[in-house]
């Protein structure tokens, strides 16, 4: 469904790719898809094309490319040890510009969100903190030190129970310092919404992709 476009980052001599999923018809509106620390793989791109599917613009950025360019993961040790490097050297903060640069290229389809896995599960908090773009944020295990910013835009948060990189005390600071967003816990482990990962949950991704789509469709169809 989806194509690679190339998005100028507006840094000397540097671009970035971004694989992108059109709705038929008028979007509802438009979704940064931010990877996991497994990159634009084909499960990202799944994804993209699942919110198409759904009447918005997806896109999902390669924020890896500063560091590498087209880097596409397996959800195995090899890939979470090169995923791992990978995050380590580029950090968060590049990241969330990278995404801002996503969301003004696809500002036709109208008021943006964005939605976050893993490591993206984080930046996507940011990128409600410091940008203003509502987001979902699936099991981000790096929030907790971000928190105490004040929200420009509304933040649904999904956690897994057996989830042991964010235990129970980690989930609860969530509803302790943003209690005025959506905070659900499932049955299940980290990555349960990654069909390619062993710890998918079809139960637990299937409630989480409709409070999701309740989530846009308030606060960027209807908005």
């Amino acid at each position: 469904m989806g194509s690679t476009i190339i998005l100028d980052t507006s840094r000397s001599n540097e671009s970035m790719d971004a694989y992108i999923a059109r709705p038929t018809g008028t979007p509802r509106g438009g979704i940064v898809v931010i990877q996991e620390i497994f990159g634009v793989n084909a499960h990202i791109r799944s994804v993209a094309d699942g919110f198409a599917d759904e009447g918005y613009v997806a896109i999902a950025p390669a924020l890896f490319d500063p560091v590498r360019k087209g880097v596409e993961l397996g959800y195995d040790k090899e890939g979470m040890q090169a995923g791992g490097k990978l995050v380590a050297e580029l950090g968060l903060h590049r990241p969330v510009e990278d995404v801002a640069v996503a969301a003004r290229a696809i500002a036709y389809a109208g008021k943006i969100g964005t939605v976050g896995y893993c490591w993206g599960g984080t930046v996507a908090l940011m990128a409600a903190l410091r940008l203003g773009l509502p987001s979902a944020s699936y099991y981000g295990s790096r929030d907790v030190p971000f928190l105490s910013e004040d929200a420009k835009a509304p933040v649904i948060f999904h956690f897994g129970e057996r989830d042991h990189s964010i235990p129970p005390e980690m989930v609860e600071k969530h509803r302790e310092l943003k209690p005025e967003m959506d905070t659900w816990v499932y049955p299940a482990d980290h990555g349960f919404n990654c069909d390619a990962r062993a710890s998918y949950d079809a139960p637990s991704a299937k409630l989480a992709r409709e409070r999701t789509l309740a989530f846009f469709a308030r606060y960027l169809a209807d908005a």
